[in-house]
């Protein structure tokens, strides 16, 4: 038995013996903030609200992990390690999940596997924690395998319920979701920072965030955003080409980047500094079509919040120019 293996099975035994819950690291080899963020929180709402356990905007109703995002595709492209966040037995995991983007039109497809390629890790005393949306075919960890915090489980990818570099991880007790950031809630109450997390040191929380970005053909009403109308899928080629973001707790000298990129590469990047911001904002920027048209294929557009040089969000969206 290697070392580290011995290890890892010494610290399961004493947790399990000892019935605490595991001590987390981070579980991606990025640097939060710079390389990747945490976009998503667990929801703290048991009913059809949302919150996250600050009382908080960052979650989605029912959400039961965090999901920590990678900075673009492109490093997920080059290969981002996903982490044990403690030690354990692999107890499960699933891989042949293709990696794709999910969309209005596949969303179906992935019922029943919406973790995608996984892995999950028992911690002893009925403590586990779910990896999910991992590259299909690099999943380097079997069944019975024990593994210490750090050791490489795959790579971040694109498989399962998501449309985002990103890793989904939940923890668990007795197969019930706790929340890392706040496994004990004050009492009486289902949000509120306080007490101790699980983790060997806790990854900052930004309240500030995007809702959402768009592709369209004109600066839209902030209504149009709010309702998801304002959004193309596709145009034309003498059609302008507008990007949107739609940003929550934004703070003074905040910066939000615009770009869209297309077929010939780069059409526009903008850089906005956020004055005085309210609690919802949008910004839009564009250009009008060259003379003789846009090219015709798909354009991405790409929102980047950020706050001092820390990455706090990001969000894409495409349109496709389609021939006359």
């Amino acid at each position: 038995m290697q070392l580290a293996t011995h290890v890892a099975a010494l610290v399961l035994f004493a947790q399990a013996a000892h019935g605490g819950p595991p001590e987390l690291v981070w579980p991606l080899d990025c640097e939060q903030g710079k390389t990747c963020y945490i976009e998503d929180y667990v929801d703290s709402d048991p009913g059809p609200d949302k919150t996250d356990f600050t009382c908080g905007l960052k979650t989605r109703d029912g959400h039961r992990g965090t999901d920590i995002v990678l900075q673009d595709f492109a490093m997920m492209d080059r290969g981002v390690d996903v982490l044990a966040a403690a030690p354990g037995t692999i107890a499960a995991m699933r891989d042949g999940v293709e990696d794709m983007a999910v969309t209005a039109a596949t969303r179906e497809a992935t019922k029943g596997r919406e973790c995608g390629n996984a892995v999950r890790i028992d911690h002893g005393d009925g403590w586990q924690t779910l990896y999910c949306h991992m590259r299909q075919g690099s999943i380097t960890v079997h069944n019975g395998d024990q593994v210490a915090a750090g050791d490489t489980l795959g790579l971040v990818g694109l498989s399962g319920l998501t449309n985002i570099p990103h890793l989904h991880i939940s923890v668990l007790k007795d197969g019930k979701v706790v929340d890392p950031f706040q496994p004990n809630p004050p009492s009486g109450a289902t949000c509120g920072a306080s007490g101790a997390t699980l983790w060997a040191t806790t990854p900052a929380h930004h309240r500030a965030g995007l809702f959402t970005a768009g592709m369209t053909t004109q600066v839209p009403d902030f209504a149009d955003i709010k309702s998801g109308t304002a959004r193309a899928d596709d145009t034309q080629p003498d059609q302008p080409l507008v990007l949107y973001g739609h940003v929550f707790y934004a703070e003074s000298g905040d910066t939000l980047t615009l770009t869209t990129t297309g077929p010939e590469g780069v059409i526009f990047s903008k850089q906005i500094l956020l004055k005085d911001p309210k609690n919802q904002l949008f910004r839009a920027y564009g250009r009008k079509a060259p003379p003789d048209g846009w090219p015709t294929g798909t354009y991405r557009g790409v929102v980047r919040l950020e706050r001092n040089g820390t990455l706090i969000a990001w969000r894409h969206a495409d349109i496709t120019v389609t021939s006359q």
